[in-house]
């Protein structure tokens, strides 16, 4: 248990990444594989779906989300969205997790009577994985923050990697060597948070 708290511990919004990391590509490639593999899913849907953008692909994820956004934001607060942006580009890369709408629709018509559970599972299966890929990456001694621009930069994404339709991003995992430490953390009290009964 001690083990466990302190990977639980360890992993952290690492905002200040950067590409100089110690494992190789291929191992970072399999490593995220097999906690996708092994991550719980609903009825072992297994509906979660990943793309890991290494280098010039994780660039171009950016660049993307940065034209995705000139448009949307005001004019004023441009220059601070645009810093944070090229704050992700500095990174070694990004996991992108989708989740495949085609099998959760399967199941919705295979098991009726759960049908309306099906897209909160496979919810809640997605964020188990986007946990479980950010402890191991942190374990291995990368940084990570999870962003959230989708719906926004769905369909360029989609395109750029002509990926399948059905697939929809849920988050995206930025991850790279760590160049500064994440800041304190607060906790709520815990009288607010808890309740225990015998």
């Amino acid at each position: 248990m001690p083990e466990f708290m302190n990977i639980l511990k360890k992993r952290r919004s690492i905002y200040t990444l950067g590409k100089e990391v110690s494992l190789k590509d291929e191992e970072i490639e399999s490593l995220i594989k097999e906690v996708v593999k092994h991550s719980p899913t609903a009825f072992n849907s297994q509906t979660q779906r990943v793309v890991i953008l290494f280098d010039k692909a994780h660039q171009k994820l950016w660049d993307l989300t940065e034209t995705a956004l000139k448009p949307v934001t005001p004019p004023e607060a441009f220059p601070n969205t645009q810093a944070k942006l090229q704050g992700f580009s500095q990174a070694k890369g990004t996991v992108l997790f989708f989740e495949d709408t085609d099998i959760v629709k399967g199941l919705q018509e295979q098991f009726a009577l759960y049908a309306d559970n099906f897209p909160v599972w496979s919810e809640q299966a997605s964020g188990l994985t986007q946990s479980n890929v950010w402890l191991a990456l942190s374990e291995a001694g990368l940084g990570a923050n999870l962003q959230h621009y989708n719906p926004l930069i769905d369909a360029a994404v989609q395109k750029e990697w002509s990926l399948p339709t059905t697939w929809s991003l849920r988050a995206q995992l930025v991850f790279g060597s760590i160049e500064a430490d994440a800041g304190e953390k607060e906790f709520m009290d815990e009288t607010d948070r808890y309740q225990v009964f015998h």
